[in-house]
């Protein structure tokens, strides 16, 4: 739920030539299609139709190519620290299909089909996994450009289950890429499970591959997403389940599950990193999507940031230029004056205190929201309280909100039923920027309603117990999380290399563990 949701937003690979030097020497293949098999139109237009076939062949990465790419990234050498070897040749196509927008009409959208091959446990009948990304701010963003500046993401996912013999299939989500919507439907539940569902659609219909015409869907289907993703991929599991649709596994990652709890703790004074992005992106979109979040910008935001705001994200502009220019507050969301003296304690919030600091660089004087509207959440937030933050009572979201924001947080709350096939969920407790709140309270809940499937709940920041079946990759987070701070240190931090790691947890530190682990939990299935 924020800028940094997916993986990282301002820094990834830096790519020149080489790597087209690279591709050929290793095997991989270019970019065009033979003459004779130019794409041509689908006929059908309709959800999950693709709009163009053969799909588009980006380029194929030999294990070679995936591992040279993986050493020049910071998120792939951790995962290279975790014994990581690639086996497959992947071969990367760019999806274009039709799914549909809030209101229910045909829009196009786009994303990654990524096919191994290479023989033996590459080819046949492979498992299926459809990955939901992070949080995005560039407009232009396509999982399906594995050497792009910035999709450190879709090569992790690519090398941690297409090089191992999965077929992956990834979604950019309307409103990025190709996709004509002019904004895009942030934590939407019902219309961004759609749009994965359709991309799977879509994607069974382009399979086999000409350039892998040996490797087809086996059958099984695992979800997988982080941060973001994390929530679009539980979203999707609900949704699959309640129309039929077999699923063979899940594995949301430090995803925002539980809206109401998480929106009620950020305006109560426990301000997330990377905020002034995520809540730009929740109000427009519920805005678009439900029309009543607010009469005029000026009712939500403040005066500083309220023109343009609701078609600022997502942008062709980087958000370090749009931070620059005045479009949006680095950080700062809230007004440091408290709106009312009843919410001073919240102004900020001040516990944990190891995330104390984060809370109060989310409070300042040029901030986004309005203080007035501050205190309109707030005091409906204390009228009709969620029952999982700041209390535990009956752990579900409120019965009736009144104020609009929260009820389009209580429309998207997936705290709303319960798995019928194996899940895990995967988080870090010190996560600054989508709080480990929203994981230990769908694992609440789920623990009351007792599903039918095993849920597994897994902290990678915490001390292995006795026959613990993750202790391995929880001694390998610890020895990556103190590798930094000692790092920071070095460098003359005077905080014990605390500042160092919360600025990499979720998007730098937390990701590949947890993608490890998920990796794991599908092999085993």
């Amino acid at each position: 739920m924020s800028a940094k949701d997916g993986l990282t937003v301002r820094h990834g690979l830096r790519v020149s030539v080489v790597w087209v030097a690279l591709f050929l020497l290793s095997g991989g293949s270019g970019c065009s299609r033979q003459a004779g098999l130019a794409p041509s139109p689908a006929a059908a237009a309709q959800r999950g139709a693709l709009l163009q076939s053969p799909v588009h062949l980006v380029a194929a990465f030999s294990p070679a190519v995936v591992r040279t790419l993986l050493e020049a990234s910071p998120l792939g050498q951790t995962l290279l620290q975790l014994a990581y070897t690639p086996l497959c040749t992947i071969t990367v196509y760019h999806l274009e299909y039709q799914t549909v927008d809030p209101s229910g009409q045909l829009t196009p959208a786009s994303g990654a089909l990524m096919v191994p091959s290479g023989g033996g446990a590459c080819e046949g009948g492979r498992a299926v996994v459809a990955y939901a990304h992070g949080t995005r701010t560039d407009r232009n963003f396509n999982i399906a450009d594995l050497t792009a500046s910035g999709n450190d993401e879709g090569l992790l996912v690519a090398a941690v289950f297409a090089a191992k013999g999965y077929i992956v299939v990834a979604p950019n989500y309307v409103g990025y890429d190709t996709s004509s919507l002019g904004y895009h439907p942030y934590l939407n539940a019902d219309q961004q499970s759609k749009d994965v569902i359709d991309a799977l659609t879509a994607a069974r219909s382009a399979l086999p591959t000409i350039e892998a015409p040996n490797t087809t869907d086996g059958g099984k289907l695992f979800l997988a997403g982080y941060s973001q993703g994390g929530y679009v991929a539980m979203a999707t599991h609900r949704a699959m389940q309640a129309a039929g649709m077999t699923v063979t596994a899940a594995a949301p990652m430090s995803g925002p599950y539980a809206l109401t709890a998480f929106g009620d703790a950020v305006f109560e004074g426990r301000v997330n990193m990377g905020a002034p992005v995520s809540v730009t992106l929740l109000v427009s979109g519920y805005q678009h999507a439900y029309g009543n979040i607010y009469a005029a910008t000026t009712d939500v935001f403040s005066a500083t940031y309220a023109t343009g705001i609701d078609s600022l994200l997502p942008s062709t502009t980087a958000i370090s230029a749009l931070e620059s220019a005045g479009k949006i507050p680095s950080a700062a969301v809230f007004n440091n004056t408290a709106p009312d003296p009843t919410f001073a304690a919240y102004t900020p919030a001040t516990a944990p205190a190891n995330l104390a600091a984060v809370f109060a660089a989310g409070f300042g004087a040029n901030f986004l929201i309005a203080n007035s509207y501050r205190a309109e959440y707030l005091k409906d937030a204390l009228a009709n309280p969620d029952g999982g933050f700041p209390a535990a009572t009956d752990g579900l979201p409120p019965a009736k909100p009144a104020n609009t924001l929260r009820q389009a947080f209580k429309t998207n709350d997936l705290r709303t039923w319960a798995p019928t096939a194996s899940l895990l969920l995967c988080g870090g407790d010190a996560d600054p920027t989508v709080f480990y709140l929203n994981t230990q309270l769908m694992g609440s809940y789920w623990a009351s309603t007792a599903p039918t499937a095993p849920v597994t709940v897994l902290d990678v920041d915490s001390t292995p117990v006795a026959n613990d079946p993750y202790q391995t990759l929880k001694t390998e987070f610890a020895v990556a999380k103190t590798a930094i701070a000692v790092s920071a240190i070095a460098g003359g931090a005077t905080d014990g290399g605390l500042s160092a790691v919360l600025n990499v947890y979720h998007g730098g530190l937390v990701s590949p563990f947890c993608l490890s682990a998920a990796k794991s939990f599908f092999d085993a299935h």
